[in-house]
């Protein structure tokens, strides 16, 4: 397929280029065209604006683009950008496929397992309605409300609500790392929040999977079928590492270190992955403390 990524040299992007460039004609938005020939090669072309690309010729569309949200404190500023990074290039993704006489069949679009907001510990899959009304569900409500405008009889939308992403190296679990290999690793508050979470080979794989089954559209939970409590995750990701983890974070320096950003660390969500599994998918890492083995941390 001819395929359009944005947010490709990001985590996720950047193992998806790695899986699909051997067998799909790949297209990168980047600021920097030198930059993604550097990373990935000439097999990968590269363009710095999306008045670059005949959308007639693109077969599908991945969308990934957006600012880190655990990169700094959510000032005002930083909020805006978090914000404007996804919404605005969704929304002119979303008018460039609109105006195509013969469109991308295709739309792949990111979000966020903060779409449902702070939960409890009971199980929510896709169809969960009661979402708490804060940051980051407004920042995913709307970026999935933009990125579904582009439904039609030609086009297909699928939005992937991810979790925690286990990578070797990057996000969440790179941001944990030192202080789990100095033994000063410990939960969280009181660590009965539940973390939902995914090994990047499951992220790539689920993409891959909703690419070729053209019947499926929607949301799909991008998340293993296990959730685990903060408590639990830093057992054994402690465990993992041959380290104690006897250090627990009060509520009180999470907020003082983090600001508003610390809801996300002190609150969580137990996130199933009905639509995926009942659409055929299997997930490779099941269980927390398999995906943690499989990673060379």
């Amino acid at each position: 397929m001819r395929i359009l990524l944005t947010g490709a040299t990001g985590l996720v992007g950047t193992a998806l280029v790695q899986l699909w460039q051997q067998q799909h004609q790949l297209t990168v938005l980047s600021r920097s065209a030198n930059k993604v020939q550097q990373k990935f090669g000439t097999l990968v072309k590269a363009v710095t604006s999306l008045s670059q690309v005949d959308f007639n010729q693109i077969d599908a569309v991945v969308n990934l683009a957006g600012e880190s949200i655990a990169n700094r404190r959510w000032s005002t500023e930083q909020k805006h950008r978090i914000c404007q990074s996804r919404w605005q290039l969704t929304e002119e993704l979303v008018g460039y496929i609109q105006q195509a006489s013969t469109p991308p069949h295709t739309l792949l679009n990111a979000s966020a397992v903060g779409f449902y907001g702070r939960q409890g510990s009971d199980s929510i899959d896709e169809s969960y309605q009661s979402y708490y009304p804060e940051f980051s569900h407004d920042i995913c409500a709307r970026w999935e409300n933009l990125a579904n405008r582009a439904n039609s009889a030609q086009t297909r939308v699928c939005i992937l609500r991810l979790g925690i992403v286990l990578a070797p190296k990057g996000g969440a679990l790179a941001k944990m790392l030192p202080a789990f290999k100095l033994g000063l690793g410990g939960r969280i508050g009181n660590g009965e929040q539940y973390m939902s979470w995914i090994h990047l080979d499951d992220v790539c794989a689920a993409f891959d999977f909703l690419l070729q089954h053209p019947e499926l559209k929607g949301v799909f939970n991008a998340t293993a079928p296990m959730a685990v409590s903060n408590k639990q995750w830093t057992k054994l990701l402690a465990e993992r590492l041959g380290k104690p983890a006897l250090l627990p974070m009060p509520v009180v320096m999470v907020r003082l270190l983090f600001g508003e950003m610390a809801d996300i660390l002190l609150f969580g969500q137990n996130v199933y992955p009905k639509q995926l599994l009942d659409a055929g998918f299997h997930f490779k890492y099941n269980q927390l403390r398999a995906a943690l083995q499989a990673l060379p941390l």
